[in-house]
C-alpha cells in the first residue's frame, strides 16, 4: 500500500477546518484540535510546519489562532503535503535533488514508471485547491 503519512492527512484536514472557521476571526489550535481529533501536541508540531511555508498565519494573544495567508483557491492540496511531507514522489530516485542517485536510471524502465506516476500524482494534487476541499467539505458536514 502506498501511503501519504498521518501528518500530512492530518493538514489537509485542519486547513479544511481553518478555512471553514476562519470568518469569525483566526481559529484556536485547541479547536482544530479537539474538532479534527488531532492531539493539540501534534496539531501544533503541523501548523509549524504550515506556518513556516506561508500558507497560515499565526495569531497571537487573546482571540489569537491561525488564519490562512492566502485565498483557499490559491493554495492546493500538493502546497499543503509538500509543507508537511517535502517533496511529493512514489521513490526516491525520481527526485531532481536525490542525494543518492541511482546509477540505472538511464536504463530502467520501472524508473520511467515510477516517474510518470509521480508527476500525474503530483499534478493532481495541485489541481485540487483548498476551496475545492472546503466546498466538498461542507456538503458532507454542513455543521
Amino acid at each position: 500500500m502506498i501511503r501519504i503519512p498521518t501528518q500530512g492527512r492530518y493538514a489537509v484536514r485542519a486547513m479544511i477546518d481553518i478555512g471553514r472557521h476562519q470568518e469569525g476571526g483566526p481559529v484556536p489550535r485547541q479547536e482544530i484540535a479537539r474538532r479534527q481529533e488531532i492531539s493539540a501536541n501534534y496539531a501544533a508540531q503541523i501548523f509549524r510546519r504550515l506556518t513556516a511555508a506561508g500558507l497560515v498565519k499565526s495569531v497571537k494573544g487573546p482571540g489569537g489562532g491561525y488564519v490562512l495567508s492566502r485565498e483557499p483557491a490559491q493554495i492546493s492540496a500538493g502546497d499543503i503535503l509538500r509543507a508537511i511531507e517535502g517533496p511529493l514522489a512514489l521513490v526516491h530516485c525520481v527526485l531532481d535533488d536525490d542525494e543518492t542517485p541511482c546509477d540505472r536510471t538511464d536504463k530502467c524502465a520501472t524508473h520511467r514508471l515510477w516517474s510518470r506516476l509521480s508527476q500525474t500524482m503530483e499534478d493532481y494534487l495541485d489541481a485540487v485547491t483548498l476551496a475545492n476541499l472546503i466546498d466538498e467539505s461542507a456538503t458532507l458536514d454542513p455543521a
